[in-house]
């Protein structure tokens, strides 16, 4: 009798529910883990660009040795030769073409991909769930494939190595992602939002102005972001269709790699510079990106 009464107490101690310290104990450990873990992940993205910025604050000959001195002196001598064109080509003209190519093509994108996301997400036609399988479609020709009609075309039309000809394959090439994108955006709006403004008597427009776009902004904010970056970082067809005029900052900086040989410094100064408008741009608009690329994730 009394061992059965000591094995029904064991079973009820088993299976009573754990205490509150232990929860919040195990949740602490939990959140500690996850913390070093985002930690390292961070570090391994990041590592790479600390380093490089490191490098290109030595000299060539500190920069150059293996392992490298990362506690070498350090120096501003190849942002001065970068900037100042004292070894080539000045760098203006080619970051002068990458931003209007950016800034033109995001523009053009989010003029053309805000109505169609709209049509979509708010007014959706018919089928659209095969517009948006269009759209993807796109996406799935490798762009080498498609770069020898593209400069034949280019060739026929006098386009070769104009900043036009560089906005209209960017804008092509971002305009499925921004629609994409902004759909699932706009489809997080509530209906009755603007069925409400129409009620009051408030038009296509008005509504699109006043209630559509100020609720979908970090969204637009997001896909203006990642299309700008998309063009700014484009180096395949900036590098066949542009030559003298409209090269762009991805193909400046190839020039750096010579036969005469790799000037280590100066190709991480010159990369530093001509990543700092994406990073600054990153930056600036982390909180709308962040609640941008979130929206809808959480209901």
């Amino acid at each position: 009798m009394t061992a059965a009464i000591e094995s029904t107490d064991a079973r009820r101690i088993r299976s009573a529910p754990v205490s509150s310290v232990s929860l919040r104990g195990r949740e602490r450990r939990r959140t500690v883990v996850l913390g070093i873990v985002a930690w390292v992940v961070g570090l391994i993205f990041f590592g790479p660009i600390v380093w490089m910025l490191l490098t290109s604050l030595h000299s060539e000959s500190n920069a150059a040795t293996n392992p490298p001195s990362l506690f070498a002196p350090l120096t501003l001598s190849s942002y001065a030769n970068f900037f100042g064109a004292s070894s080539g080509a000045s760098p203006w003209p080619p970051l002068i073409n990458s931003a209007m190519m950016s800034i033109g093509s995001t523009l053009l994108v989010l003029v053309l991909s805000i109505p169609a996301a709209y049509a979509l997400a708010i007014r959706p036609v018919k089928k659209w769930s095969d517009v948006l399988f269009f759209f993807l479609t796109t996406k799935m020709l490798p762009m080498v494939a498609g770069l020898l009609p593209l400069y034949l075309i280019a060739k026929t039309l006098g386009l070769l190595d104009t900043v036009g000809l560089m906005v209209i394959l960017y804008t092509a090439m971002n305009l499925p992602i921004a629609v994409w994108m902004m759909r699932s955006f706009f489809a997080e709006v509530p209906l009755e939002v603007i069925e409400a403004a129409q009620v009051d008597g408030a038009g296509l427009l008005l509504t699109f102005r006043r209630i559509i776009i100020p609720l979908a902004s970090p969204g637009i904010i997001a896909t203006a972001l990642i299309c700008f970056i998309f063009s700014w970082n484009e180096l395949l067809f900036a590098s066949v269709l542009t030559s003298t005029t409209s090269y762009t900052a991805p193909v400046f900086l190839t020039s750096f790699v010579t036969s005469e040989g790799l000037f280590l410094s100066k190709v991480c100064a010159a990369s530093i510079a001509i990543s700092l408008p994406v990073l600054v741009a990153g930056f600036a608009a982390q909180d709308k990106l962040v609640q941008g690329l979130s929206l809808g994730a959480i209901k």
